[in-house]
């Protein structure tokens, strides 16, 4: 059996719970510290908020891990954004476990989500320095829009939609 169809059987998808803030917060981190040279300081700071911060990002909407045995080795979130709207924000694979479609997983577990839950669009924003995560959204249907906001904190931003009303 290949090292990825192994991973692919070890891993899973499941809704986080407020047990696990502090692991999603250290995902993040480890996630997005090797692009922190690039953000603002506040940008970096909004993009890898603390354990306290991400139990409030709970109120907010959905959050799912991904798992690798019984580690969290990923996360994405929703906030629900009007009544047709999904926002997908705090998408995140540690880098040991990226390539192996992690990332992909959690954002097929948030589109069904989604269309299930009768939302219509998803958007999202990223920096245009996450040139993988950008391929990633455009390979999954996302595409670039003008609407949205432009930086975050002074880090510049891209918006990307995707229509799930057909």
């Amino acid at each position: 059996m290949s090292a990825l169809a192994t991973w692919n059987r070890e891993a899973r998808i499941r809704r986080a719970t407020p047990a696990d803030a502090a692991d999603i917060a250290e995902v993040l981190r480890q996630s997005f510290v090797e692009f922190e040279p690039w953000y603002t300081p506040k940008g970096f700071a909004a993009t890898t908020p603390d354990e306290h911060a991400v139990k409030r990002r709970m109120d907010e909407g959905p959050i799912w891990v991904a798992l690798w045995g019984d580690s969290i080795v990923g996360t994405a979130a929703a906030v629900f954004n009007g009544e047709k709207g999904l926002y997908v924000r705090g998408i995140a694979v540690i880098p040991s476990a990226r390539g192996r479609g992690l990332a992909e997983s959690l954002l097929n577990e948030l589109q069904t989500f989604a269309r299930s839950s009768g939302y219509q669009r998803l958007s999202l924003t990223t920096t245009p320095f996450l040139s993988s995560a950008i391929r990633l959204y455009e390979r999954f249907g996302f595409l670039r829009v003008p609407d949205g906001a432009d930086d975050l904190f002074g880090t510049p931003l891209l918006t990307m939609a995707k229509d799930l009303s057909h």
